[in-house]
């Protein structure tokens, strides 16, 4: 669906994109991470046609871009930094505006296709107000509407639950695992990472333009072969666990190997309590931890 190769911008002395290597397939949920200044909204842009790459190659939907934008950005919705909207109308009329050069122009199916779409992102009671006095969250679902209007096999989104509260990030969260199961591909960037974990089939990490991560949710954060231990008595375990602890913490203690019901069949047999027990597995905070630097920015003393 998306595909790119070697791809770099760059703004005079500036790479904002340093030669990043995109795979994102049918049917995916792909989350794009990485922090402020770290090329992912540069990088959708350029995706969409927006901003020419430096050099590298571009593919959307198998085709080229941006050569053949006119043949595939019709079959794409997309809401990147932020919602354009013309402040002095309504929602309904900005995205009457937005389709009227769509493939359908009789009004009345138009009008049925902008009240679709207003209700699947929960603005199906709006009134005429202008989108000046939107809120931010209320401006947030009109960009989501308008790309979902031409019904899109693609959706790219930058920051799609940016504004919303927690009842309304869920919301959302529903909505694009519908679209999903619908056949839609998503490629979203956020920094809500427990929505990407909790939303995402694969994730890529943008870290100073370069991409330090590529893979499937699952697979980074599969087990790490150690298992998690709370006991009350922790000094009693390291005990009992002969030389399997690697770390203890308060009443954390983390053993190497072994199944979880192994250790904690051993541990209750010497009398000891357990108050929690799982599989290691890495957080996706852990994951990008550990593959990036420090925040692009910050500004630090030299």
């Amino acid at each position: 669906m998306i595909r790119t190769h070697a791809l770099v911008k760059r703004f005079g002395s500036i790479t904002a994109v340093d030669g990043i290597d995109l795979d994102v397939r049918p049917g995916d949920i792909y989350g794009f991470l990485g922090a402020n200044g770290s090329g992912k909204t540069t990088t959708l842009r350029i995706v969409l046609g927006l901003v020419l790459a430096t050099s590298g190659e571009i593919e959307l939907l198998g085709r080229p871009m941006p050569r053949r934008g006119r043949d595939v950005l019709p079959r794409v919705g997309s809401l990147v930094e932020g919602p354009a909207a013309y402040g002095h109308l309504s929602g309904r009329a900005n995205l009457a505006l937005l389709d009227s050069s769509g493939r359908d122009t009789v009004r009345a199916t138009r009008q049925r296709r902008i009240d679709a779409a207003l209700e699947r992102v929960g603005l199906a009671g709006i009134d005429r107000r202008p989108v000046k006095a939107y809120s931010l969250g209320m401006r947030q679902r009109l960009g989501l509407a308008a790309a979902l209007m031409r019904e899109p096999e693609l959706l790219v989104l930058d920051e799609p639950t940016n504004g919303l509260d927690p009842q309304g990030i869920r919301e959302i969260r529903e909505l694009l695992l519908a679209l999903n199961a619908g056949g839609a591909t998503i490629f979203l960037s956020s920094h809500l990472l427990a929505e990407v974990e909790a939303l995402c089939t694969r994730v890529g990490v943008l870290d100073r333009g370069r991409l330090v991560v590529q893979d499937e949710l699952d697979t980074l954060r599969a087990p790490t072969g150690r298992t998690i231990v709370r006991t009350p008595d922790p000094a009693a375990a390291v005990a009992a666990l002969d030389g399997r602890v690697e770390y203890r913490e308060g009443e954390l203690v983390i053993v190497r190997g072994g199944d979880p019901a192994q250790v904690n069949a051993a541990l209750v047999a010497r009398g000891i309590p357990v108050t929690e027990l799982a599989r290691e597995r890495h957080s996706l905070e852990e994951i990008i931890f550990q593959r990036t630097g420090p925040s692009s920015d910050r500004v630090d003393p030299t």
